[in-house]
């Protein structure tokens, strides 16, 4: 029987061939996702392991420890010395790193600094010239950094400690470049790299007395191997409560697999669902091969029957067909999918992701896949199996006909309408609780999890509804769509007949289409909605278009800014960051010096009619930035307590201020506190209040210039001030933006997989019924029809299949990204319920065109046998 099962195959390899292309892009996709997950895991471990420089042994806080909430011991505590004299220990190396600006006069940039070691080969970074510094007063900096900053060995750099925020510390210290480093093993990558500074230098920007006193974060060693046995229970004993020593794989092991349980692995899972998805689709295209496979073999089956073949035995054969077929296929998409890789990674395509590993092949690259293809293969084809083992022995007798014209099964309906019936009630029922949730302000912390859960739930059971019962609605709309295609000629309206010969086939090709199109529409959509809803937001919480601001944000830098293209106007201001008292509540609170109102007016969004900053007048904010409350000042005065020191935030009454209040609604100036208060800029100049740094305020026009070529050339102008920062609603829309099109792009681009694949479907489904219709189209074609017209109506047929199913994918697709959309942005505000048309006519004409080039190669075969012969083969 294995014999026969091979002839038969290779019979039918053209048909075959599709099916074998559709398991091959699936498990290709598979076999990619795990050596992406591969080069990613090889990626993090260079960068966990890469600190330790050259260490084999590396003492670090337990995981006990550090969630324990105990206070680290200080360096002075723990015993280093004793440690660096253990017999086999060669050198060690304390790790210590602030964040620290440097600047050189017109230039600053930001960096990390850490300390120096007395071995080279224990330095995280390399020296690629100069020297480590022998001296406090001396910095390595980044080759990369030195350039940006102009500066050469034997210059000076001024270096203070970065608090964030835009805030650098008040002590600072002047030190001379003594050498150059390079990243090579990308440490430090998310800084660029990173200098080197003395002990003594890394204690004062610490605000320390002296390296004793800065906290004990970890210690790499090189001890000699020979000695590792004696000299680590040795060390061990010498360690503090709640830090060990451990091999450095052992420390790259333990690092790497606390980040693949909440990241590495949640990638590979999320990659893997697409691939899921891809196999799922290409099972409806096998089902619909082997299905007409079956069809037409009823005769030889039938003959089978008749010289005494089992049913067993013809189950078997379709089984074993369809298991060779996914093996072939699934290798064939093994390989080429790590051929992609391959090149993917030895190009350094991969490089801007950050991601420098390798290509490494583990068993999962090659099992899962193969696997996966093989069952889905043998899965799909069981229904056409079954239908085999139906054949009886007078069926040799009869005419063949492959066209299968059964009506779905009433149970099928049944078991679909309940599903689209539940899903509808949990759908509907979760968003009228939000609904009355968010109308009655009540507390959503408990049930929300609950709703959103159940819209999930609901809108996948519509799905799965609408899936299982295609057999019945998708032939209606193909029928419609074919009946407004037949007005275009007579190929169309034969088109049209043909389309109604194999619903059930038709409703399976148009279903593989819909699940991509559908989940296409919905991201979009969502995305959309989400973009639309956030700018709304913004435009709502900010009142202020565009914010600079930094402790050493210079005028030259704001006068920049001021002359970007559309850029309205600014004001340049004087800030002063402390604290007042709202509600009985002590809040943090920024001090802005303007020169008036009218001025004020310019920049601000908010109503300042009447309003007048006189002396001892203050203009503060109605409501609360973060928790959109009333702010209550008692007997409408406020006191401004100003901070003594920028860096630490203390305050003392020597430095109160007290005004009287006028309040109006403006939000979110300074994004860094609870309250923003405008003062007349009088009281900087005369010194009542010491400016701890200034703020530019700035009103756009995006109508003359793109929100992100304005954003661009101001982050370009304020790099040249120290920790000078860029917030506002045109800032935060530009990063939402770029988020929400890097998601949808990286989304559609995986789907897009599950969309070739069922294309490919249609393609199939084309040159299947061109084969059943061989005695049709020669019958044509013996009455007049042309080649022309023939093609014509096979390429009406793909794009009515298309369009219809398309059609659907997006109408369906819209209303999910809907739900999900009121579901997720109705916390923060109204949602904007918009659709990415642009996307859609994308996705339909990307369909169109898809299902002519697929409807070529069928139709070549349609017009390539002579009518006389066609009729004769018949």
């Amino acid at each position: 029987m294995w014999s026969i099962t091979i002839k038969m195959m290779k019979k039918n390899m053209k048909m075959l061939i599709p099916a074998g292309i559709a398991i091959m892009i699936g498990t290709a996709f598979i076999a990619c996702t795990f050596l992406f997950g591969n080069t990613l895991n090889d990626t993090l471990r260079t960068q966990l392991t890469a600190q330790y420089a050259q260490a084999n042994y590396i003492i670090q806080s337990t995981s006990k420890m550090s969630g324990s909430g105990s206070i680290p011991p200080t360096i002075g505590e723990v015993n280093t010395k004793q440690i660096a004299s253990t017999d086999g220990v060669k050198s060690t190396y304390i790790q210590q790193n602030i964040p620290v600006n440097a600047s050189t006069g017109d230039n600053s940039a930001t960096l990390l600094a850490i300390n120096a070691s007395s071995d080279d080969r224990l330095l995280p970074v390399t020296m690629v010239k100069g020297h480590q510094p022998t001296g406090d007063k001396q910095i390595a900096l980044p080759a990369k950094l030195a350039d940006q900053l102009s500066v050469n060995i034997g210059d000076k750099v001024t270096l203070a400690a970065n608090y964030g925020s835009g805030m650098s510390g008040s002590d600072s210290v002047e030190l001379m470049v003594c050498g150059f480093t390079e990243d090579t093993n990308g440490a430090y990558g998310s800084y660029g790299g990173a200098a080197v500074i003395g002990d003594e230098t890394m204690a004062k920007l610490h605000g320390a007395d002296s390296e004793s006193d800065l906290m004990f974060t970890g210690m790499t060693l090189d001890i000699d191997e020979s000695k590792a046995d004696a000299a680590v229970p040795a060390i061990r004993k010498l360690l503090p409560e709640g830090y060990s020593i451990e091999t450095r794989q052992k420390a790259g092991d333990e690092a790497l697999k606390s980040l693949s349980q909440s990241g590495t692995n949640a990638v590979t899972v999320f990659l893997m669902c697409f691939g899921i998805l891809a196999m799922f689709v290409a099972a409806l295209v096998i089902a619909n091969t082997f299905q007409v496979l079956v069809a037409q073999r009823r005769r030889t089956l039938a003959l089978l029957r008749t010289i005494g073949a089992q049913k067993g035995q013809l189950y078997r054969s379709v089984i074993g067909e369809a298991a060779i077929l996914g093996l072939i296929a699934s290798a064939l998409g093994i390989a080429f999918g790590s051929a992609i890789m391959a090149i993917v990674v030895h190009s350094h395509a991969l490089a801007s992701l950050g991601m420098t590993g390798g290509l490494v092949f583990t068993w999962q690259v090659f099992v899962i896949p193969l696997v996966f293809g093989v069952v889905m293969t043998m899965l799909a084809s069981i229904g056409s199996a079954r239908s085999a083992t139906r054949v009886t022995p007078l069926e040799a007798l009869r005419p063949i006909e492959v066209s299968d014209n059964k009506r779905a099964g009433i149970a099928r309906g049944v078991i679909g309408f309940l599903l689209i019936t539940l899903g509808l009630v949990l759908t509907v029922g979760a968003v009228m609780m939000l609904r009355s949730a968010l109308a009655s302000s009540s507390d959503l912390s408990d049930g929300y999890s609950t709703m959103l859960l159940a819209a999930i739930a609901g809108c996948a059971l519509i799905f799965i509804g609408l899936v299982v019962t295609a057999a019945f609605w998708m032939p209606l709309l193909m029928r419609l769509g074919g009946a407004f295609a037949a007005l275009f000629g007579p190929a169309a309206k034969i088109a049209h007949a043909n389309i109604q010969k194999n619903p059930r086939r038709v409703a399976s090709t148009g279903v593989a289409l819909l699940i991509g199109v559908t989940l296409v529409s919905c991201i979009g959509t969502g995305a959309a909605c989400a973009k639309q809803t956030m700018n709304n937001t913004l435009d709502t919480h900010y009142s202020v278009d565009m914010v600079a601001k930094g402790s050493k944000l210079s005028k030259s830098t704001a006068d920049k800014i001021a002359k970007i293209d559309g850029v309205k106007t600014t004001l340049y201001a004087p800030i002063t960051r402390g604290s007042v008292t709202v509600g009985g509540e002590e809040r943090s609170a920024t001090l802005i010096g303007v020169p008036d109102t009218a001025t004020l007016s310019k920049v601000l969004r908010a109503d300042l009619g009447g309003v007048s900053l006189g002396e001892g007048k203050a203009l503060a904010p109605t409501y609360s930035a973060f928790t959109g409350k009333i702010l209550s000042f008692k007997n409408g005065q406020v006191s401004f307590i100003a901070s003594d020191d920028s860096g630490s935030g203390e305050t003392s009454s020597a430095n109160t201020l007290t005004f009287s209040i006028i309040q109006r609604d403006y939000r979110n100036v300074d994004t860094d506190v609870s309250v923003t208060l405008f003062v007349n800029e009088s009281y900087f100049q005369s010194k009542q209040v010491q400016a701890d740094g200034h703020m530019l305020l700035a009103a756009v026009d995006t109508s003359k210039a793109s929100a992100v070529d304005i954003i661009t050339k101001a982050q370009t102008a304020i790099g040249e001030s120290a920790g000078a920062s860029l917030s506002g609603p045109i800032a935060e829309r530009v990063q939402w933006n770029q988020i929400v099109d890097t998601m949808l792009a990286l989304l559609i681009a995986l789907l897009a997989v599950a969309v070739l694949i069922a294309l490919i479907g249609v393609a199939n489904t084309l040159s299947l019924s061109v084969i059943e219709r061989t005695r049709e189209s020669a019958t044509l074609r013996a009455i007049g029809m042309t080649r022309g017209q023939l093609r014509w109506s096979l390429a009406v047929e793909s794009l009515v299949i298309s369009l219809v199913a398309g059609i659907a994918g997006e109408i369906l697709g819209i209303a999910f990204g809907w739900v999900g959309s009121y579901m997720v942005l109705s916390l923060y505000s109204d949602t904007a319920f918009i659709s990415d048309w642009k996307l859609n006519l994308i996705v339909l004409v990307v369909a169109a065109v898809a299902a002519l080039l697929a409807s070529v190669f069928p139709a070549r075969r349609a017009v390539k046998t002579p009518p006389v012969e066609a009729l004769a083969e018949a």
